[in-house]
């Protein structure tokens, strides 16, 4: 199994959402399930993930959960192409 640092410098992809209803933006990673954030700003949205993507991966190393590794770029956008389609 990987270190969290190692994990860190995996490419996520990281998907950025404006919150209409509390305002700022919800920041999430598809790869990693249950794993998002908010922020005020789009940077501090960003920042926050970062943080709360190592706070993710070291649950899931302490706990044992399976971590996916990032789906490459192709297999990322056929899948939101497909769910576009549902």
């Amino acid at each position: 199994m990987r270190t969290v640092d190692e994990y860190m410098k995996l490419p996520y992809k990281m998907e950025i959402t404006p919150d209409i209803d509390a305002g700022g933006f919800v920041v999430s990673y598809p790869d990693l399930p249950g794993c998002l954030t908010v922020g005020d700003t789009i940077e501090e949205a960003i920042k926050n993930a970062e943080d709360a993507k190592r706070a993710w991966l070291e649950a899931a190393i302490e706990d044992k959960v399976k971590i996916n590794e990032p789906d490459d770029l192709e297999n990322y956008l056929l899948a939101k192409n497909d769910a576009s389609f549902m």
